[in-house]
């Protein structure tokens, strides 16, 4: 039985990942660039980059708990789920970075990648149930290097407002 359920989520000052019945703290330090900046999502740079999954389930330091990194190439972004990812044809080709299933002793995986190029990814974390047949997985997606468009976007729709602002004032009927 596959148990597909997952991802990172925002919790009050820390970022939690689901992994089926799991649950571990999730954050990412690229302390080459950014000292002890802590990332949960998109990351600034490329570079060197440490993934820190903090278990809050003892049972998870008991089974192998694998980590994958592929290349976003179909775009699927925000709504990428494990059926997507089974479905590839060749999952291995897009692989970037790949950690098989360890068992971790001190309740935690590290996970260390040096990203040499920007663009859009997907973790995948895989652990198994420890007694049943049961496999959870979570895949999250996270750009590494990409500009944000937001302060761009907000730009335009300022200057939209006062270009539009102006255009009626001065058409306005006398």
């Amino acid at each position: 039985m596959v148990w597909s359920a997952g991802g990172v989520v925002g919790e009050a000052g820390s970022c939690m990942i689901e992994i089926g019945l799991y649950t571990a703290h999730f954050t990412v330090y690229q302390s080459e660039t950014r000292g002890d900046s802590e990332f949960c999502e998109d990351l600034p740079d490329t570079g060197p980059t440490l993934f820190v999954l903090d278990y809050l389930h003892g049972s998870m330091k008991e089974v192998g708990v694998d980590f994958r990194i592929i290349r976003d190439d179909d775009g699927w972004g925000i709504f990428a789920r494990w059926e997507n990812i089974a479905a590839l044809e060749d999952l291995d080709a897009r692989t970037v970075f790949y950690q098989p299933a360890t068992v971790f002793s001190g309740n935690q995986l590290l996970a260390e990648y040096d990203f040499h190029a920007a663009g859009d990814y997907i973790g995948i974390v895989t652990a198994p149930h420890p007694a049943k047949d049961i496999v959870y997985r979570a895949v999250f997606p996270f750009a590494v290097a990409k500009p944000n468009p937001w302060p761009w976007l907000g730009i335009l729709a300022l200057a939209s407002l006062v270009g539009g602002f102006w255009w009626r004032r001065s058409h306005a009927q006398p």
